[in-house]
Formats: C-alpha cells, sequence, structure tokens
C-alpha cells in the first residue's frame, strides 16, 4: 500500500538513508510577497507575480519539511523504538507548524485570476495537511504529532501470545513461527491456510485484542485533528478528506455510493455462492445470512483470496498454482520483486534505479521491530525509490510487488514537478496503478514467464481464474468503502465514542454481510485492528483503485490492440499501451483528475462498466449457481 497521505492524493514519502539523524526544529521559513504603499494611490492587491514568488517559497520548504519528515519516517518504520518514534514527531511537528501559517496566507490569492498551474497549486496547498490537519496551538500540535506516531507504532508492535490451553503453540513450526508471541503476519498466514474453525476464531480474537488500548489515544486523535480541520475552515477531518477529489465533499460521498450501487448485485451473488460453500465445510458453525469474519482466509475478511481451495468452480482445470511456480524456480525476495519490475519495462517504463534494491526493506529483520505493511516511497522526492515489504514467496506477495512498484512509477514519472503536484491524480489513481499492470498477470503471462506449466482454453479453466480474481477484487470492494465510511462518521460526531465497535459492525454486516465470530462490546476497539485506522490513512482510494483500475485496463487493452474478452488481455511487452499510460503518469496531480483519467480512458468519470464487462461471464455462471439460494444479508 501507499504512504500516508498529505494531500489530495498527496502521500509522505517516508525515508531512511544517510541522512543527518539531529531532531528537526520547528523554525519555519514563509515566502511572503512584498508590496509597496504610498500615500496615494491607495496599495493594490497581490499579484501574479506575488502568487508567482509565494509558490516558489512554498514549493522550497515543503521539500525540505517533507524530505525530513519522510527520512524519520522511514527511520520510525523500519526501526521502531523510542528515539525513532520522537524524531518522525519531531519532523511531522515542524511541517504541521509550517502549514498552518502558509495555508491561510494562500487565501490572499482567492479571487485573483491566475493561470491555472498557479491556481491548482494554491488549490492543492489548502489541502495539503490532509490527513490529519493539526491545531494552531503549538502545544496541541505538537500533542497530535506524537499521538500520530504513538499509533503507528503501537500497531506495528502488536503480537498475541497463545495461552496455556492454546492449540497455536502446536502448530507454530509449520507456520514458521519462532517466538512465543505471533505478530501479525504469523497470525495471517496461519488464517490463509487453516481450515480448524477454533484456531481460526483464536486467532481472530488474538490479534483484535491487541487494538483494545489505542481506543483512548483515538479519540485524542479524533479531537485533535477536528480542531485542525475545523481552522482551516473545514467541518471535520471527514470533510477535509472528501474535499481532495475535484468536487465538494457531499459529492464525492454521493459518488462512492454511486460507484458501490454498480457493483453491489455481482458482490451479493459472490456473497451468496461463497456462502453455501463454506456451509459445506464448516456445518458446526450454522453460518446464517452472514459469513463469520474469521472463516474467509483474511484477519478482515477484507479479500477472500485465501480460501480458493472451498470455492473453486472447477477444481484444477486452471492449474494456477503460482506460489508452488515461485518456490519451484527457487525465486527470493528480491527476485520476486524483480518479476513485477520486468512487467513495468516490458512495456517501454525505465528500469528501477540501483539505489531502489540497495535502500528497500525486502525481508522482516530478526532483530527489531517493523511496520511490515507494505507500502513505496520516494524518500527524498527525487526519484530515491523504495519498498517497505516482508516479503513471502507466494501468489499474493506477487500481486502485491506489483501494486507497490505502481506508486513507485508514478512516483518516477513526475517527480521533477512542483512539490504540490508530486501526488496522484487523486489517491485511487495512485493506489490503482499497480492493480491495472497486475490485470495483465493472466494465465498466458504467468505461463510465459514459466510460473504455470500450462495454459487451459475453455470455459471451465477461465471461471476458475475468474473467481480466483473476483475474491479478491470483487469481495475487497465493500470493505474498501466502509472503512472510511465509519470514519467519515467518527470525525463528523454521528458516531459517538460510545458506539464505535457498535456502528463498526452495523458497516460490516451491511456492506459486506460479514459478521463478528463472537459477541463484541464497546470494550473493544475492532477497527483498531486494521492498520490504516491508527495509521492514519484514509481508505477509500483503495475502494476507487478497484474500479480505475479496470477503466485503465480496458482502455491500455484498446491501445494494444487486443480483441477478445476483457480477462484474457494481458498488455505485457506492449509499447503503445506503455506510452499511454506513462502519459497519464507524467501528469501527476497538474490536472484535475477527470482529465487525467480522459488522457488514459478518453472518459471523464468514474464508472463500474468495464469491471463488469470484465466478469461478466462469472456473474451469468454465479446466478446459475445460486439458483434456489436466500442470497443477500
Amino acid at each position: 500500500m501507499s504512504r500516508p497521505l498529505l494531500a489530495s492524493g498527496l502521500v509522505l514519502v517516508s525515508a531512511c538513508g544517510a541522512g543527518d539523524l539531529r531532531p528537526v526544529h520547528n523554525t519555519v521559513v514563509v515566502a511572503t510577497p512584498t508590496t509597496t504603499t504610498t500615500a496615494a494611490p491607495a496599495p493594490k492587491g497581490p499579484t501574479e507575480e506575488d502568487a508567482k514568488k509565494f509558490l516558489v517559497g512554498v514549493d522550497k520548504e515543503l521539500r525540505r519539511l517533507w524530505t525530513a519528515q519522510s527520512r524519520a519516517d522511514w527511520i520510525n518504520k523500519t526501526y521502531i523504538t523510542v528515539d525513532s518514534d520522537e524524531l518522525a514527531a519531531d519532523a511531522q511537528e515542524a511541517q504541521m507548524a509550517y502549514l498552518n501559517q502558509v495555508i491561510p496566507q494562500a487565501t490572499r490569492f482567492d479571487g485573483l485570476a491566475l493561470p491555472e498551474p498557479l491556481r491548482r497549486q494554491l488549490t492543492l496547498l489548502k489541502l495539503a495537511s490532509l490527513p490529519t490537519p493539526s491545531p494552531n496551538d503549538a502545544k496541541k500540535r505538537a500533542k497530535l504529532a506524537d499521538l500520530t506516531v504513538w499509533l503507528g507504532s503501537e500497531y506495528g508492535k502488536g503480537k498475541y501470545t497463545p495461552k496455556e490451553d492454546s492449540k497455536l503453540p502446536k502448530l507454530a513450526k509449520a507456520y514458521g513461527v519462532k517466538e512465543s508471541a505471533w505478530n501479525l503476519e504469523d497470525l495471517s498466514r496461519l488464517m490463509a491456510k487453516e481450515r480448524d474453525a477454533a484456531v481460526l476464531l483464536e486467532a481472530w480474537k488474538g490479534w483484535h485484542a491487541t487494538g483494545h488500548h489505542l481506543k483512548a489515544k483515538y479519540k485524542e486523535y479524533v479531537e485533535l485533528g477536528n480542531e485542525g480541520a475545523k481552522e482551516i475552515g473545514f467541518a471535520d477531518m471527514g470533510a477535509l478528506w472528501r474535499a481532495g477529489y475535484d468536487m465538494t465533499p457531499e459529492a464525492f460521498e454521493q459518488d462512492t455510493e454511486r460507484l458501490y450501487t454498480q457493483i453491489k448485485p455481482l458482490y451479493e451473488q459472490l456473497h451468496c455462492y461463497v456462502r453455501k460453500q463454506l456451509r459445506k465445510k464448516y456445518p458446526a458453525e450454522k453460518i446464517g445470512q452472514k459469513i463469520p469474519a474469521h472463516l474467509l482466509g483474511n484477519m478482515w475478511a477484507q479479500d477472500w483470496n485465501n480460501v480458493y481451495d472451498l470455492v473453486e468452480p472447477y477444481p484444477g482445470a486452471a492449474k494456477l498454482d503460482v506460489t508452488a511456480g515461485l518456490k519451484k524456480k527457487k525465486v527470493d525476495e528480491k527476485g520476486l520483486v524483480r518479476i513485477a519490475e520486468k512487467f513495468f519495462v516490458s512495456v517501454g517504463l525505465d528500469p528501477l534505479p540501483e539505489t531502489f534494491w540497495e535502500r528497500s526493506m525486502f525481508t522482516q529483520p530478526r532483530d527489531r521491530d517493523v511496520v511490515c505493511h507494505a507500502s513505496a516511497w520516494d524518500v527524498n522526492f527525487n526519484n530515491d525509490l523504495r519498498i517497505k515489504m516482508c516479503v513471502e514467496i507466494n501468489e499474493e506477495d506477487l500481486l502485491t510487488a506489483h501494486h507497490e512498484l505502481g506508486h513507485n512509477y508514478y512516483y518516477h514519472y513526475y517527480y521533477k514537478l512542483p512539490m504540490l503536484f508530486q501526488q496522484g491524480a487523486n489517491d485511487g489513481f495512485h493506489e490503482g496503478i499497480g492493480d491495472t499492470i497486475a490485470l495483465s498477470v493472466t494465465p498466458k503471462y504467468l505461463h510465459d514467464i514459466d510460473l504455470v506449466p500450462t495454459v487451459q482454453k475453455d470455459d471451465k479453466a477461465a471461471l476458475d481464474f475468474l473467481m480466483k480474481t473476483a475474491l479478491g477484487k470483487i469481495a475487497f470492494l465493500p470493505f474498501g468503502k466502509l472503512i472510511d465510511q465509519w470514519r467519515w462518521d467518527v470525525f463528523s460526531g454521528k458516531t459517538k465514542p460510545g458506539d464505535w465497535n457498535k456502528a463498526w459492525w452495523q458497516l460490516r454486516e451491511r456492506y459486506q454481510g460479514v459478521a463478528a465470530p463472537i459477541a463484541r462490546t464497546e470494550a473493544d476497539f475492532d477497527a483498531g485492528a486494521k492498520y490504516h485506522v491508527p495509521g492514519g490513512v484514509p481508505y477509500v482510494r483503495y475502494f476507487l483503485a478497484h474500479v480505475y483500475q479496470f477503466q485503465f485496463h480496458r482502455a491500455l487493452c484498446k491501445a494494444a490492440g487486443h480483441t477478445g474478452p476483457l480477462h484474457e488481455c494481458s498488455i505485457y511487452g506492449n509499447k503503445d499501451a506503455g506510452k499511454k499510460l506513462e502519459a497519464m503518469l507524467r501528469l501527476g496531480a497538474s490536472k484535475p483528475w477527470p482529465e487525467a483519467m480522459e488522457v488514459l480512458t478518453g472518459e471523464k468519470t468514474a464508472d463500474a462498466a468495464a469491471l463488469l464487462e470484465y466478469f461478466a461471464p462469472l456473474s451469468k455462471w454465479l446466478a446459475d449457481q445460486n439458483k434456489g439460494e436466500q442470497c443477500g444479508f
């Protein structure tokens, strides 16, 4: 996943490396226009030249502050200590202090006729405190910076120690667990493969218990962030987050609901079929209309890839054991990422710089706590590309590598733009690029790179492939929407702290048709068990990306001259498709997202029609399989 968001898609690069590790002081340099006054005539207002000088100063200072913060964040995420927490908090407070001063100054140019590049930078500057705007009060600002870092670090330290009567210690060797305490990666490996419902429940309970103590601090974070949002003219943090999409916050919320409504019938058919198959596997669980969250192969039931063996339409037809292919070829962690790089290079994009391979974190260190959650970085905003990832040699991480390199290639092609344009057209674009490439990881492509032995070209094999894809893409969509729906309601006060957990499960039941496997209370903080909540990372971007990627894919396939079903298209090796992709990447945020969308797709609105076209054969098959079932939840 990408780095924490700063502005309308602007993600805070995190950095490491050979930097000066002294604390970043809160001294800020604010570029201000100069004016000359005389007795008569009256002083003139700010001019276009003033705006230009102002933005030159802003650009210089943002580069200094955001680079300092990204370096501190890289160290903090890859070496969690008290000192690295302090360095990250100091750096964050410094950029908060600067934005508190400079954002109000940008309003001086409101109403002034300006060239579009200047006007757009001023607009993006007003959103640059995203995701966590800080209050002007210095003590509160420092407190918010400390809270933000603490929440992320505490999440990264989370571990579950099984009780004496637990089955988990006996399974430790099988799942590669060498310590008595299980971290998230350990528990996730278990949930992906284990089929004992009692063991799955313990793993689920164990991880969700690690977030209990985050709730009080998260409440403080919400209060301070809302105060900061109000000081810059927004009703709350949620309104600020929704303002970064070239439309009003209200229109954006309506638009996400429109997209979900397009997709919902297909999701309900997938849910209905998967639920039917799980009832066969777990009859003792008495599965009702909603699926217990611990039975779907993922800690948050956010995707269902890991129950593919339980729901495969025609077992063995597609022969798509990519994990076995990776292990047979003895691919190591860097080698897995190089496979993803090779795809981008094949369509005419540049190889990654050598420093990427020298500075990235590919494996989980044995000697310290790190945040393993995958993320992509341009540390110094100057093509210092890296990923932070605890790579496992499996199909899921191969696709994750494609996703993360999508961020890196976006950074690569816009890093020479002004700082405020060094972001995606919106944050959904940033998340969607790598996933668009991953849609070209078709059975034929996997065969061409020698990861699967044969390619079956028949309807059964196609349905297996589409089912596998749908378990990752379609199953995710309601989860991708509900996380920020929960936070928007929390930030606005619609959901009170005394109802946080209740509201969380209401949304999960409403959108996902997924239920808590055991009774939950307000002593629990189940939203806090998902990184992006304590990490302060907006999430609707992933929902948007899962729609955009199919629009992008269809357009690239057209550029590549593909004919036939959309799910069979791979642009691997096609330079014409690569040129079209590169043209959009180079824009960064210099144009509103509908214009960037048009450059790549010829369309100016988000539309799930391409997604529905891609899955049309599976949709028909699911409808046939679900005859007689009471679908819905």
